[in-house]
């Protein structure tokens, strides 16, 4: 077996612009030459800990291995361009006996919420099994020929994305039957900060299953320490588990995903307005789904079209085969184009419920699941505003704060 695959490195170097001269120009002082000259630190590119194919080869050897991927289990190559985690492990001579599939199948073209049924991976024949639907989490004759489970899933930071979701089925599964766990850790494009109301056990669902706020700040390999630590799993049960490290990762660090993690987060405006937008999934109103913008949009006929003066209509598209009002016209909004949120922005579902047609039918049931809480429900319905709401939150996000510490691994 092959002991080392490349590790590549990228430098952005930051270029100092000069100002054009003039026959005017001052005489610079020393102090100001020596500023000009002074070479900018590199800043040094995320290296995936898929590429990190040094810290985990040795692991896999002479092992049976599975992979929990999709569509992102990707790693950068020597020609600037990504291969899937299966490919190269499978060129390294790894045991590969099998994959998983999450929410939206193991290349990611299922709709939200479709079932995703066993099968093989097309271009590589990997049996594949799914771990949506009925069977969320793998059984005891679908693990008994490995000796160590992969997975590697891009999250996107949100305690209602269900990839965290497969992920404490996972562990639950490899804890009783005795599978080591390798997570291959990956950038959270929402990890510069942590904001929302706490789940409320009794409102456990798979769109969420722990006590944490909806926007976590955790990586996927920082979140599985939590599980173990907090003992999350069945009876307190723990898994063998090892995270292979990214490097030059930091949270507060921008990071574009080259991939869509889901059919309907297209992009990084998608991505970071998701947290907050997510939340009309479970309303009346359309968050994007079949249009160009998903969760970059707003809309619904239900809403004042005297208020709301930006317009669309759902169509069906992959991903989104029957979206929420298909065929409707929908007022709303656009924010495709606003700055970047470092807070979940309440103020759009405010201004959504208070101007639609009929508030008995705005919100469902499927909201206080997101919500992972009836009160934040009730606080809309009670007029109050978002800095309000947003106070009945700190509480909880201190001492989730101090708590998420203890995992932190960069």
């Amino acid at each position: 077996m092959l002991k080392r695959l490349f590790k590549s490195t990228f430098l952005f170097a930051f270029i100092g612009i000069l100002s054009c001269g003039n026959q005017n120009k001052k005489e610079q002082t020393s102090e100001e030459i020596a500023l000009n000259n002074k070479k900018q630190p590199a800043v040094a590119e995320i290296i995936l800990a898929a590429n990190r194919t040094e810290a985990y080869l040795p692991l896999l050897e002479n092992k049976k291995v599975g992979i929990v991927g999709n569509q992102t289990s990707i790693m950068q190559n020597r020609n600037g361009g990504y291969t899937h985690v299966v490919d190269s492990l499978l060129a390294l001579d790894v045991n590969l006996v099998k994959g998983f599939a999450p929410e939206h199948g193991f290349r990611g073209t299922a709709d939200a919420g479709e079932a995703v049924e066993d099968g093989k991976d097309a271009q590589t024949g990997l049996p594949v099994i799914s771990l949506y639907g009925d069977n969320k989490k793998p059984k005891a004759e679908q693990l008994e020929d490995l000796d160590i489970l992969i997975f590697d899933l891009q999250d996107v930071g949100t305690r209602f994305y269900t990839y965290i979701s497969s992920l404490h089925y996972v562990m639950e599964a490899c804890a009783e039957n005795d599978v080591k766990l390798i997570v291959f850790d990956r950038p959270n494009p929402n990890g510069h900060y942590i904001d929302g109301p706490i789940l409320e056990t009794e409102f456990k669902s798979f769109v969420g299953m722990h006590p944490i706020p909806t926007v976590h700040g955790l990586t996927m390999g920082e979140y599985a320490k939590m599980i173990n630590g907090e003992e999350w799993l069945k009876d307190g049960i723990q898994c063998e588990l090892e995270v292979i490290e990214m490097e030059n990762y930091e949270h507060s660090k921008s990071y574009d995903l080259p991939v869509k993690p889901s059919p309907n987060l297209p992009n990084a405006q998608a991505i970071n307005l998701y947290p907050s937008l997510c939340f009309f999934e479970g309303t009346n109103v359309n968050a994007g789904r079949g249009t160009d913008k998903q969760f970059q949009v707003f809309g619904s006929p239900f809403l004042n079209e005297d208020y709301f003066d930006f317009t669309y209509t759902p169509e069906s598209k992959a991903g989104a085969k029957n979206p929420k009002h298909l065929g409707k016209e929908c007022y709303g909004r656009d924010l495709s184009q606003i700055a970047p949120l470092k807070q979940i922005n309440l103020e759009w579902l405010i201004e959504a419920y208070q101007n639609t047609e009929n508030k008995d039918e705005f919100f469902n049931a499927f909201f206080t699941k997101l919500a992972g809480t009836k009160k934040l429900q009730a606080q809309i319905e009670q007029g109050l505003s978002g800095q309000e709401i947003r106070e009945t939150w700190q509480s909880g996000l201190a001492k989730f704060s101090e708590k998420r510490r203890e995992y932190l691994l960069y």
